[in-house]
């Protein structure tokens, strides 16, 4: 398997942990009675660690498409090398930094981070057009 198909799937890993971490979040604040039932509503989450783990899963499936696509487009078209190497563990890394910052709400720095995962995705998608 190649480097980036390898990063493609530590970050599907990535989605599947940032989907358990909003959720456990939930259950500790709304208990287990409301996880184990229907949800027909949901109370909005009072703490702001629920707020900012959800709201991190949503920004990373903004991206996770893109990231898959240009990532697989490179595969098929045999376009991998150094730019598409470094886009994937760009956009990972910076994923896997963007959790804890966001949950901490740390400003600026999160903003940041989701710059250089951009910037791991813009030089994949380079790398299909030279």
């Amino acid at each position: 398997m190649t480097t980036e198909l390898t990063y493609l799937v530590l970050t599907l890993l990535l989605a599947l942990v940032q989907v358990m971490l909003p959720a456990a979040a939930r259950t500790v604040e709304f208990g287990s009675k409301w996880n184990a039932g229907a949800r027909d509503t949901t109370p909005e989450a009072r703490k702001p660690l629920t707020g900012r783990l959800e709201r991190a899963q949503a920004n990373l499936y903004e991206t996770l498409p893109l990231f898959i696509g240009a990532v697989l487009i490179a595969q098929v078209a045999d376009r991998t090398g150094v730019l598409t190497t470094w886009g994937a563990a760009l956009y990972f890394w910076a994923r896997v930094a963007y959790i804890p910052l966001y949950a901490l709400g740390v400003p600026y720095i999160r903003s940041l981070v989701w710059l250089v995962s951009l910037a791991g995705l813009i030089l994949i998608l380079v790398a299909l057009f030279i």
